[in-house]
């Protein structure tokens, strides 16, 4: 299940070290996490794939994060 962090309330320091510990986690279960705006990181599973992502193997892809109906 992709996760939306907002850091926008933590200080620099807090929000530092839950970036360290979400990568860390995001990295062990071979997921990624990226940058929204400054404060803001999204975290999603390897299996997922965000809309507008060029993804190199589309086709081992089994789910979005957003969808168009």
């Amino acid at each position: 299940m992709p996760v939306i962090i907002n850091l926008s309330q933590m200080s620099d320091a807090d929000a530092r070290r839950l970036i360290d510990f979400a990568s860390g986690l995001s990295q062990g279960l071979h997921g990624k996490i990226e940058r929204v705006t400054s404060k803001v990181f999204l975290l999603s599973p390897a299996h997922v794939v965000v809309s507008g992502e060029a993804g190199e193997n589309e086709g081992d892809v089994d789910a979005s994060f957003f969808s168009h109906a």
